[in-house]
């Protein structure tokens, strides 16, 4: 029997079906392999960390979809998902990181059985989680089907959330805001990242009230100094230092969906570069949010917020300012979709979600100051977590 704790309504699981299977006829493709984690859990409500095997939804035009994935997490998929207990197809854990089969072999077979070995296939070719060596295997095991690249075919349908996810994003924003609290509250100098980490994620972790946190896709990043040039990151045994600024990236998360959220911290008195970079930053953030309406494209939030940056010498070498959020897991909280940047000519839309995320990365420093951003039907986006656009001063 379908999962009895499913984070939506049936009705909103049909609604995205129903954007796939449109998808789906508009490419002519006729069976759709998606091996994304975060794809899946979209569409089924899978959620397991297993994404490290083969696994992946079948989603067909006239049945419902097929979750396939190793015999040992078929038991997950039987308590997640929200089709019947026969809609669950596993392979044998022989097939697991064997160097003589491949599990893509069970999956062809599969298809084959059902009457699909010469139809067209979508699957996911730009995706980190389906490898060379398995569109090879189904190449090989199914010679006469023609294989289509339906990368972000499902991406795109996640684009406009509905108002489930959008109550699922602002209960992890408020966890967001915990944490960014807690960071505020307990950096001084001498205190070790690794100490910090540890409050960080006990902040994320243990959420806000009754709203559990999930574990996000994407670990603290926190470099200092001269460090903070380089936005990836993470933490060591090494203690914050007075006179730098630290950037914090970090993102609340409820339910796989997530809220990113960035300030930066200096401890002691900001050099004047990097109060000319904050006062920059936080106008073309204005700037950029004016920008963020329905009916815009999100090249006009990236040119928006590029003026005042130029103005002040400030040259990001055209890198994206944004991206878009919702239910992810790791490596990235993104949905690898749509870029703020210029020539992105996307028309926003309502219920549109993105991290508006324009990071400074300079020779020898660094500043991050971001919200996670919501389009409206009418007026500018809303910042869905609620805290001062500043730098963050502790003396």
């Amino acid at each position: 029997m379908p999962a009895k704790f499913l984070p939506f309504s049936r009705a909103e699981y049909a609604r995205r079906l129903a954007k796939v299977r449109k998808a789906m006829a508009e490419r002519d493709i006729h069976v759709l392999f998606v091996e994304d984690p975060s794809n899946m859990a979209w569409i089924t409500g899978y959620d397991g960390w297993s994404f490290y095997v083969h696994q992946g939804v079948i989603v067909f035009h006239d049945e419902d979809p097929l979750w396939w994935g190793r015999s040992q997490d078929a038991n997950g998929a039987l308590r997640t998902v929200w089709m019947g207990d026969e809609r669950v197809a596993a392979y044998a854990d022989h097939y697991v990181q064997s160097t003589v089969r491949h599990p893509m072999q069970t999956l062809a077979a599969l298809l084959r059985e059902r009457g699909y070995g010469s139809d067209r296939i979508g699957v996911e070719l730009e995706n980190y989680y389906f490898s060379a060596k398995a569109y090879l295997t189904l190449q090989a095991e199914m010679p006469e089907a023609s294989f289509v690249d339906a990368t972000a075919l499902v991406n795109w349908q996640r684009a406009v959330k509905s108002a489930e996810e959008i109550a699922f994003m602002r209960k992890a924003a408020r966890i967001s805001e915990k944490v960014i609290d807690g960071i505020v509250e307990r950096a001084e100098p001498g205190l070790r990242k690794v100490d910090l980490v540890a409050d960080i994620y006990a902040d994320a972790i243990r959420g806000v009230g009754e709203d559990w946190g999930d574990y996000p896709a994407i670990v603290p990043l926190l470099p200092s100094g001269a460090d903070a040039a380089a936005p990836h990151l993470t933490w060591d045994g090494r203690p914050l230092a007075a006179g730098e600024a630290t950037f914090f990236e970090i993102s609340g998360c409820y339910r796989r969906y997530h809220a990113p959220f960035c300030r930066t911290v200096f401890l002691g008195e900001p050099p004047q570069y990097l109060r000319d970079a904050e006062s920059a930053l936080v106008e073309g953030l204005g700037l950029g949010l004016e920008a963020a309406r329905a009916g815009n494209r999100a090249q006009d939030v990236a040119r928006a917020l590029a003026g005042p940056l130029e103005r002040a010498g400030i040259d990001r070498a055209g890198a994206r300012a944004g991206y878009p959020i919702g239910l992810s897991y790791p490596p990235d909280w993104g949905e690898r979709t749509i870029s703020i940047r210029d020539g992105d000519e996307t028309v926003l839309e309502p219920g549109m979600t993105f991290h508006f995320m324009p990071g400074l990365w300079m020779d020898n420093w660094g500043l991050e100051i971001t919200e996670s951003i919501l389009i409206q039907e009418h007026g500018p986006a809303e910042c869905l977590c609620d805290r001062p656009r500043q730098l963050i001063v502790k003396r």
